[in-house]
């Protein structure tokens, strides 16, 4: 009776091992279990059950070399570095080892190319012939049997079997095409007949190995799959693999791309993609790509599972000087000088754009540098800039930045991205991009840009509707200082940051389950003016915190609520200062505020020394280090009426609307 083989076609899955099915209820009864390849010196143990035990082994197969660039022998050099960590027993091709279509000098160029690489496995390679390596294409009529003669002397038979362990192999040959004419073509049915030679061939390796478990065939055409191949005798050749009894799969090539064919007979049908071959597109999850099959194979079933070429990797590689060098080369950051760079009122900038790149590793490394597909209103001279940078090397290359007028509220930061891989001792690492905004700055405001606009103000919805001030504009100097902002909570659970720049220092606003404070940290140390009732709901509230050199006072709609003596130099950081958040230690908003925020203002000196009416609107003065109306943007950014004239950075949720 035929035995069926049992095939599983997988991507490397986990079975997780469970107690509850390992035990089989032998739980309490574990003195009924011993066993003696098990051993613990715990007390009444659970003996678990063992692996089984049986003749088992694995060889790898490689599909298509040729068709592609002189860069797929990378491929297949990489290849080979993957399938001597897996350590197999042995290796099968599916054919087109070589480019071939040529003459003899070139054909033997290439023949010694690819086997000096094959060489290198540690175990032995079995070859198929393709269409690639014996196809002619010269001057003159093509020799009897174009370059089969060559491709026997240097790489062996067309067809040949060979037993290993319990298994056999046979390799077909399926592009004999007419000898009487000496064409071949793996695209005409008449030419794609296997010989009565060759078939008599294969009878006689099915016979030799009919007492064994499994037999593996391997050719470069998979003639099962029809169009150009109708008119083979591939139905000859199923029907004697299947009489035979014992063959469990065939693999096959070509196509260059993968294909299952499903169990036809009990015999399973594989197509593999390429080994270094020319792919018509990248998918790998759709089988275009460069792959090796593994094929376990255990006296009552086989499995194969297809790994992509680079995909194994040698954990002894993982050393720690390793882990440190690419700790290194993942600080990989563009400087960024954009000081020619100026944003006008009406949103058009020009300029130059100075961008240096330095390897911060001490192994080489491949940088792509290109600007950011999210930038896409911006024109620019940078297109995928490519750079080989040595250990420590710097390159400095200048890109041109244009806008035009625009005030459409949509428009976005140019941002540079670097690609970087790192060129380890045996392998390349594709490093995570790295995407750096470039900063602008702004063209004199004109004195009227803040007049006239409607009256709005900032809505707070979660951590990502937050205003950025970056640390280094706010250039506010130790000693006395006052911060105030409208606030108008929609809920007041929690605790949640108005305008902060915390994190062991500085200086915030919060709302702790509604109830609003006023932090400054001194010398190490925050000093905390709290009031005793909470923020109304959907009200606005003017709150006002101040530091006078003596002590910490808060205000609460003119009114002083709560003061803390204190003393000390102020504690700082180099972390942005967010409306409507709190930084986290990586300098991202944390602790949003719930509900609206309006005309936010940081002065030098104690502004309110006693209860006082607060306005509606602030007016800038010379004491001014901040000032926010949140009336209106410019594209991603809120502009500051202080003196310092600078800019916030709008979250990718912000929004406004009326107050």
């Amino acid at each position: 009776m035929k035995r069926v083989a049992r095939t599983t076609l997988l991507c490397l899955s986990i079975i997780p091992f469970t107690a509850s099915s390992a035990h089989d209820g032998a739980e309490g009864h574990s003195h009924e279990h011993t066993n003696e390849s098990f051993f613990t010196t715990r007390e009444k143990p659970q003996v678990l059950p063992l692996a089984t035990e049986e003749d088992a082994f694995q060889f790898i197969v490689y599909g298509d070399r040729t068709g592609g660039s002189p860069a797929g022998l990378k491929v297949l050099e990489q290849a080979v570095a993957d399938t001597n960590l897996l350590s197999p027993d042995l290796v099968m091709t599916v054919g087109d080892l070589i480019q071939g279509y040529n003459e003899k000098p070139e054909w033997m160029r290439q023949m010694s190319e690819y086997k000096e690489i094959m060489n290198r496995l540690d175990v032995r390679w079995f070859p198929v012939a393709g269409n690639h390596d014996v196809y002619w294409r010269g001057k003159g009529p093509a020799p009897q049997g174009h370059h089969e003669s060559n491709y026997e002397q240097h790489f062996g038979p067309l067809w040949y079997t060979f037993r290993h362990k319990n298994a056999g192999f046979v390799v077909l040959y399926s592009d004999e095409g007419d000898p009487v004419t000496n064409q071949k073509a793996f695209n005409i049915g008449k030419l794609q007949r296997m010989s009565d030679e060759q078939l008599a061939f294969l009878e006689k390796a099915l016979q030799q190995h009919k007492e064994l478990d499994h037999v593996f065939v391997f050719l470069h055409h998979p003639r099962w799959i029809g169009g150009g191949y109708t008119g083979s005798n591939w139905d000859t050749v199923h029907k004697m693999m299947k009489e035979a009894g014992n063959v469990s799969a065939v693999f096959a090539g070509h196509i260059h791309h993968m294909r299952y064919d499903g169990l036809k007979d009990g015999i399973e049908y594989f197509t593999l993609a390429t080994t270094g071959g020319h792919l018509s597109a990248e998918i790998p999850g759709a089988g275009f790509l460069h792959h090796l099959n593994v094929v376990t194979v255990r006296p009552d079933h086989i499995s194969v599972a297809s790994l992509p070429v680079g995909a194994v990797m040698d954990p002894k590689e993982f050393t720690e000087e390793f882990i440190e060098e690419v700790g290194l080369a993942r600080k990989l950051r563009p400087i960024i000088d954009s000081s020619d760079l100026l944003l006008n009122t009406n949103g058009s900038a020009a300029g130059k754009v100075t961008i240096s790149v330095t390897n911060p590793s001490p192994r080489e490394m491949e940088v792509t540098a290109s600007i950011g597909s999210a930038s896409r209103d911006w024109l620019s001279t940078l297109d995928h800039q490519h750079m080989t940078l040595a250990a420590g090397e710097r390159v400095e290359f200048d890109v041109k930045l244009q806008r035009m007028p625009d005030m459409d509220a949509t428009w976005t930061i140019p941002r540079i991205e670097l690609h970087p891989t790192f060129l380890g001792e045996s392998a390349r690492i594709e490093l995570p991009s790295v995407s750096t905004p470039v900063d602008i700055r702004l063209a004199a405001v004109p004195a009227d840009f803040f007049r006239g606009e409607m009256n709005q103000c900032l809505v707070m919805k979660n951590e990502k509707s937050a205003i950025r001030i970056d640390s280094d504009t706010l250039d506010l100097p130790d000693g006395p200082f006052t911060l105030e902002a409208w606030l108008n909570p929609s809920q007041t659970e929690g605790m949640r940051a108005a305008v902060a720049k915390t994190q062991s220092s500085e200086f915030a606003f919060f709302s702790d389950e509604g109830v609003p404070q006023f932090d400054v940290n001194l010398n190490g140390k925050y000093y905390t003016a709290k009031a005793k009732n909470k923020l109304p709901v959907d009200q606005w509230t003017h709150v006002a915190g101040v530091f006078d050199g003596k002590e910490v006072r808060l205000y609460v709609d003119g009114k002083q609520v709560g003061s803390i003596a204190a003393k000390g130099k102020r504690t700082t950081n180099r972390l942005p200062l967010f409306i409507g958040a709190d930084p986290d230690n990586a300098g991202q908003p944390t602790r949003p505020f719930l509900g609206k925020i309006d005309e936010v203002r940081l002065t030098t000196g104690a502004t309110y020394t006693v209860d006082f009416t607060p306005a509606k609107r602030f007016e800038p003065s010379e004491a001014a280090r901040l000032l926010l109306h949140l009336d209106r943007n410019l594209g991603p950014y809120v502009l500051d009426h202080s003196p310092v004239a600078g800019k916030g950075t709008l979250g990718t949720s912000s929004t406004f609307s009326a107050r």
